[in-house]
């Protein structure tokens, strides 16, 4: 893990800062959505992206009903209920 050498303070309410140069970088806007993961004793931020349900691919996704679904998980699944 790459150091920045930016150390922010949390307010009383949990709130940290990112700085602007982190969020240009990572092109997080205002308003983004960000992931939060535990790992190893670390807090990890990502930028959040939707995925297919099944597998996890962010790329390639439609809503089928209220779930997002790739491409090739329909493929399969259509493979699936061919098989029948």
């Amino acid at each position: 893990m790459k150091s920045t050498g930016i150390v922010r303070k949390m307010d009383e309410l949990g709130r940290i800062v990112l700085p602007m140069e982190i969020r240009t970088v990572f092109e997080i806007n205002p308003k983004d959505p960000l992931e939060i993961f535990v790992e190893n004793g670390r807090i990890i931020l990502q930028k959040y992206q939707p995925s297919c349900i099944f597998c996890g691919n962010a790329d390639n996704n439609v809503i089928l009903g209220e779930k997002r679904v790739c491409k090739a998980c329909i493929e399969k699944l259509g493979k699936l209920s061919e098989d029948k």
